[in-house]
């Protein structure tokens, strides 16, 4: 990849992490449970502080990501560190779609039956499988980059 590309791309990741980050602090000002609350008060809602919990996974991947465009960027693709960088992206993949699905969970559990429930539970849905699949293709990759690793190595034992 080319010096301009792997900058693109960790612009992009700056990016969506001030996105999110903006988007979780400026949502529980608007969320209809939040309504009558105050400041305080809203930040320590029980939902609130999970939601907070759930994006941590989310933030590490996303530092990883960035981190893996700079070992790609250093001519370090296939390296250990690389490795490294995927398996963790993988393991917080799998962190999120379990939040999620647990949040899920927790909604049905107190849900009191005012207002249709179908939309949260299929973002959730939608969500949890953007997670798997994420997992799946950081795993791939961790298993392809591990074999040119061990190839690499081998090769240098070779020679």
């Amino acid at each position: 990849m080319t010096l301009s590309s792997t900058l693109f791309l960790r612009v992009v990741i700056v990016l969506i992490g001030i996105l999110a980050l903006a988007a979780m602090i400026w949502f529980p000002l608007t969320e209809g449970r939040a309504a009558n609350l105050d400041l305080l008060s809203i930040y320590f809602d029980f939902f609130i502080l999970y939601g907070y919990a759930a994006s941590i996974p989310f933030f590490v991947a996303l530092y990883q990501a960035f981190k893996l465009l700079g070992y790609i960027g250093q001519n370090k693709a296939f390296s250990l560190s690389s490795v490294k960088s995927l398996r963790t992206i993988k393991y917080c993949a799998i962190a999120v779609a379990g939040f999620i699905v647990v949040g899920e969970v927790l909604l049905m559990i107190t849900h009191d039956g005012k207002d249709d429930m179908a939309g949260a539970v299929s973002m959730g849905i939608m969500t949890t499988l953007v997670s798997i699949v994420i997992a799946t293709v950081a795993a791939v990759f961790e298993r392809t980059l591990q074999s040119a690793v061990d190839i690499k190595s081998e090769n240098e034992l070779i020679v």
